[in-house]
């Protein structure tokens, strides 16, 4: 046996204790500390408020888009109100969020304005859900794919 080589037992015991030594208790002081700033989540909901509008103009200046677009303002809608009752619950509000301000009405625009407009949005939230814990992901992602289909569907 060489005396600079460590012994078997001492190697074994440090493979033995390696998960407890790098268990997330142990790893608490590398963890990113929790953000106190504004709720990504709030930009999301107006964002989806406001693509609501837009579309529901839209469709108020041209009623021939109606059946093209209106599942675009019952989603957009959808994703308002589930990302308001997300920031409340994380909050611990037990009722949801009062929706934020309604958004200004937007100038009658046309579909490719719409189209950047949810293509934007649909952005933004791939965006955020690389910053957000993994229980928010899932909705923020699933509203950003939405946005993706909805502008590829109205291109």
């Amino acid at each position: 046996m060489r005396v600079d080589a460590v012994p078997r037992r001492r190697v074994l015991a440090a493979l033995a204790l390696a998960p407890v030594a790098l268990s997330p208790v142990a790893l608490t002081g590398c963890a990113a500390a929790r953000d106190d700033g504004p709720d990504p989540l709030i930009g999301l909901a107006d964002a989806a408020r406001s693509d609501a509008a837009l579309a529901a103009a839209l469709v108020a200046a041209d009623p021939d888009l109606a059946e093209r677009v209106n599942p675009l303002v019952d989603a957009r809608t959808a994703h308002a109100a589930r990302l308001d009752a997300e920031i409340a619950r994380l909050a611990g509000d037990t009722a949801p969020a009062a929706a934020g301000p309604a958004p200004a009405a937007p100038a009658v625009t046309d579909l490719p304005a719409l189209r950047a407009a949810v293509t934007a949005s649909g952005r933004t939230a791939a965006e955020a859900v690389l910053s957000l814990p993994a229980e928010r992901v899932g909705l923020v992602a699933s509203i950003s794919a939405c946005c993706a289909t909805y502008a590829a569907v109205l291109g």
